[in-house]
C-alpha cells in the first residue's frame, strides 16, 4: 500500500510518494493550476499512478497542504460577509486595537474592514464576564438583520456576541435563527471558531473564518470529486495550521485553521527527519516560488503560537510560529524611485512566472539571477522535464538591473541574491535571536525549491554552523503531510487567580476538554489506542497584559507545583526574568486531541562509491572568487556516506544544492546533506 503527501503551492504542486512496506520515498513535481487548485492535484495524483504502476486501490492514504485560504485573505478575494453583533459593538472590527500598522510610516495604512460597515448588523443581548445572561437576546433583531443581510446578497455570515466564550447560548440560538431565514448562507459562530476572551482578535478570526469559507468548500468539493474520479478510495485528509490533520468535513467549519497548512507541514517533517539526523536544535529555513517561510524547533518540538496576523488581521487559532517574507524564487527584482534595488515582496508567481521559465515573464527575478550566475542549470530543471532561456534570464537582468546602475552582468545577479539573503537573515533572527536563542547552536535546515540554493549564504550571515538539506528539498512540505498525526486545539478561557488550593478547578476545565477532544477523536474514527491528549496552559503573572504558553507532561494529571514550576521557566525563556514571589492568573486552559496515524518508517540509504558527475560547469560565486568550474552531481545517485568539498553542486528533481569553496559536506544514512560552513 502506498500513502501520498501533496503541498499546494503558488507556483508548484509537489507530491511525496511512500511504499509503506518497504519505507521507499519518490517524488513528483506539478506546475500549480492558479484558477483550480484540485486540476494540479489531479494531475499529479495520475501521474504518480502511471509512473509507478500503481492501481487506485493501492493508496491508503492522501494529506494535503493548501494555501487556499491564506491566499483568499491576501488577495481579499474571499466570500462577501455580513456580520451581527451585540448592540453598540459593530465597529469593533474596525476600530481593532487602535494601532497603526507601522509607527512612523503614514503610507502604510491598515487593510480595509473584512466585513463593510453596511453589512455589519445588530442585536441587542449582553452575556456578562463570567457568563450570567444579563439581556436576554432580541430574536426580532438577529431575524431583521439576517433578512436584510439575505437581501444585501452576501455568501457568509459571521455571528460575534460579547462574552459568548463563556456563555455561548445566545450565538448558537442567533444561528439557528440565520439558518431558518437564509438557509444557504454559510455561518460562523465566535463561541464556536474561537472559544478565547479578547473580542477584537475573536471576532477577526471568526470573520475570516466565514469569509474564506464558501469558497474553501467549493475547492474541498472540486478537490474530492477529483480524488474519487481517480478511483482513490482514501478519504482525504487536511493538515491544519498547528501541524496535524483533519477531516475535510472539520476543514468546512473551520476552514481558516488553514491559513499556515502547507508551511506547518514542512516544519513537522523537518523536527521529524532532523531528530533521526541528530539535529533536535533546527531552524526551517522554506524558500518557495513566492516566500521564505522560517521557524525554529528547539529539542525536536515545533515552536507555537496562537495569536499572529495574516495580510495583517488577526488569526487567533493554535499554529506553528512561522515567519513569512515575500522573499522567493519568483520575487521580482525592481529598481525604487531614487534607484535603489530592491527585491521583492511581489513575485512573478507560477504565471508568467520567471523569464528564465519561458511563460511569458518580462520582469527579473531571484531564479532568474541564479540561471545568470549558473547557480542553477542553465538548460533545463525538473530532471530535464522544463526547458531554460538562461539567455532570456541574462538579457532582463542586464536591461532592468545592471544597465540602469552601471553594473556588470555579474555584480548585478549577486546584489538581487544578497538582498535577497539578508532579507532571509532577518527574518531568521527574527524567530531565534531576538527571542534569546543563540544561533551557534542550531542547523539550518533548508528545504523548499530555491532553500538550498541560498542556505549556505544564509547560514553564514547568521553565524549557523551547519546546514542540513533532506532529499528532494522541493517536496519536503508534501513529505511533512505522512509525518503527521490527526490532531486538534480544544480551549477555555479561565480568567482566575490559581494557586495550589484553587487548581481543582483548572483539572476540572482540562477533563472537560479532554472529554470534548475525545469526542471529536471518535468522529475522526481514531480508535482509543491511538489518542494521545496534550495539556497547555495560558498564564501571566497579575498585572500583565499577556500570557506565556506552559506545556505539561503528555499523559499526566498536570499538579500545580509542576505547573508553576514550568511557568516561571517559560517566562524565563520568553521574557528574560521572572518573579516567582507574584501571583499568577490563568487565562486560558487548552487541550490538543492527537489521533496517531501510521507513519512509514525513514528508509535507510544504502552505501555507494561516489559515481562520477554527471556534468561539469562554471559557476560565479561572488567577487571573492570570481568564476569557477564546478563538478555537478545528479543526487539521486549519491549513496550514504559520499562526501565533497566545495565547489561542487548537486542536482535532483525539485532542488539544487550550490556548495561554496571551502564548505565540507557529506550525506548522511537517511539521505541527508549535511554542509559544514567554513
Amino acid at each position: 500500500m502506498y500513502r501520498i503527501g501533496i503541498d499546494v503551492g503558488g507556483t508548484f504542486t509537489d507530491f511525496t510518494l511512500v511504499n509503506e512496506n518497504e519505507g521507499g520515498v519518490a517524488f513528483f513535481k506539478e506546475p500549480s493550476t492558479p484558477h483550480d487548485p484540485s486540476e494540479a492535484i489531479d494531475n499529479g495524483i495520475r501521474g504518480l499512478m502511471n509512473e509507478h504502476g500503481i492501481a487506485p486501490d493501492q493508496i491508503s492514504h492522501i494529506g494535503h497542504g493548501t494555501t487556499v485560504a491564506t491566499n483568499l485573505i491576501i488577495e481579499r478575494k474571499g466570500a462577501l460577509c455580513g456580520l451581527i453583533t451585540t448592540k453598540g459593538f459593530r465597529d469593533v472590527l474596525e476600530i481593532g486595537r487602535q494601532v497603526r500598522p507601522h509607527l512612523y510610516d503614514y503610507s502604510v495604512i491598515k487593510p480595509p474592514a473584512l466585513v463593510p460597515r453596511a453589512l455589519r448588523c445588530e442585536a441587542a443581548e449582553r452575556i456578562s464576564a463570567k457568563g450570567a445572561i444579563q439581556l436576554g437576546l432580541n430574536e426580532d433583531d438577529v431575524r431583521t438583520a439576517a433578512r436584510y443581510l439575505r437581501d444585501a446578497s452576501v455568501e457568509a455570515i459571521a455571528i460575534c456576541f460579547l462574552h459568548s466564550y463563556r456563555n455561548p447560548l445566545h450565538e448558537q440560538r442567533a444561528r439557528d435563527i440565520v439558518k431558518e431565514v437564509a438557509p444557504d448562507v454559510y455561518i460562523s459562530i465566535s463561541s464556536d471558531v474561537l472559544p478565547e476572551f479578547r473580542e477584537y482578535e475573536r471576532l477577526s478570526t471568526t470573520a475570516l473564518n466565514a469569509t474564506v469559507g464558501p469558497r474553501m468548500e467549493r475547492y474541498l468539493q472540486r478537490f474530492l470529486d477529483r480524488v474519487s474520479a481517480a478511483g482513490v478510495p482514501a478519504q482525504p485528509l487536511t493538515i491544519h495550521s498547528n501541524g496535524g490533520l483533519m477531516s475535510v468535513e472539520t476543514v468546512r467549519h473551520y476552514p481558516v485553521r488553514t491559513c499556515l497548512s502547507g508551511p506547518a507541514a514542512g516544519v513537522v517533517g523537518a523536527a521529524v527527519v532532523g531528530r533521526v539526523a541528530g539535529f533536535p536544535e533546527l531552524v526551517t529555513f522554506d524558500v518557495g516560488g513566492t516566500s521564505t517561510d522560517v521557524s525554529l524547533i528547539h529539542e525536536s518540538k515545533p515552536i507555537f503560537t496562537s495569536n499572529r496576523q495574516v495580510a495583517g488581521y488577526p488569526v487567533k487559532t493554535p499554529m506553528v510560529d512561522i515567519h513569512v517574507i515575500g522573499a522567493g524564487g519568483g520575487s521580482i527584482a525592481w529598481l525604487d524611485d531614487s534607484g535603489s534595488l530592491k527585491v521583492g515582496p511581489h513575485s512573478a508567481g507560477a504565471v508568467p512566472g520567471p523569464v528564465g521559465y519561458g511563460r511569458g515573464g518580462t520582469l527579473p527575478t531571484i531564479t532568474d539571477a541564479m540561471f545568470a550566475l549558473q547557480r542553477l542549470n542553465p538548460h533545463s530543471l525538473l530532471k530535464g522535464k522544463m526547458a531554460v532561456q538562461a539567455a532570456a534570464a541574462r538579457a532582463v537582468i542586464m536591461e532592468k538591473v545592471a544597465e540602469p546602475l552601471g553594473l556588470t552582468l555579474e555584480a548585478a545577479a549577486e546584489g538581487i541574491i544578497r538582498i535577497a539573503n539578508a532579507n532571509m537573515s532577518r527574518a531568521i533572527r527574527s524567530v531565534s535571536t531576538e527571542r534569546g536563542y543563540e544561533l551557534s547552536k542550531f542547523a539550518l535546515f533548508a528545504f523548499g525549491g530555491a532553500g538550498p540554493l541560498h542556505a549556505m549564504d544564509v547560514a553564514r550571515e547568521c553565524g549557523i554552523p551547519v546546514v542540513v538539506v533532506p532529499q528532494e528539498p522541493g517536496t519536503m512540505c508534501a513529505r511533512g503531510m505522512l509525518l503527521t498525526d490527526i490532531s486538534f486545539d480544544f480551549v477555555e478561557s479561565d480568567i482566575a487567580l490559581v494557586d495550589a488550593s484553587s487548581w481543582a478547578r483548572i483539572i476540572e476545565k482540562i477533563e472537560r476538554l479532554t472529554r470534548d477532544a475525545a469526542q471529536w477523536l471518535a468522529s475522526e474514527g481514531v480508535d482509543g489506542a491511538d489518542r494521545a491528549y496534550d495539556t497547555v496552559i495560558d498564564a501571566r503573572y497579575v498585572g500583565q497584559n499577556f500570557e506565556v504558553q506552559v506545556a505539561m507532561a503528555r499523559g499526566t494529571v498536570p499538579d500545580y507545583a509542576s505547573f508553576e514550576s514550568n511557568f516561571h521557566a517559560a517566562h524565563l525563556r520568553e521574557y528574560g526574568y521572572n518573579v516567582p514571589e507574584r501571583a499568577i492568573e490563568v487565562i486560558n486552559c487548552r487541550v490538543k486531541a492527537v489521533g496517531t496515524v501510521v507513519k512509514a518508517p525513514l528508509a535507510k540509504l544504502a552505501v555507494k562509491p561516489v559515481p562520477a558527475p554527471v556534468s561539469r560547469r562554471e559557476i560565479y560565486f561572488g567577487a571573492d572568487h570570481g568564476w569557477l568550474p564546478a563538478n555537478v552531481y545528479d543526487r539521486d545517485q549519491l549513496g550514504a556516506g559520499a562526501e565533497f568539498t566545495g565547489p561542487v553542486v548537486l542536482e535532483e528533481m525539485s532542488s539544487t544544492t550550490v556548495i561554496a569553496p571551502g564548505q565540507r559536506a557529506r550525506i548522511d544514512d537517511y539521505g541527508n546533506l549535511v554542509v559544514r560552513i567554513a
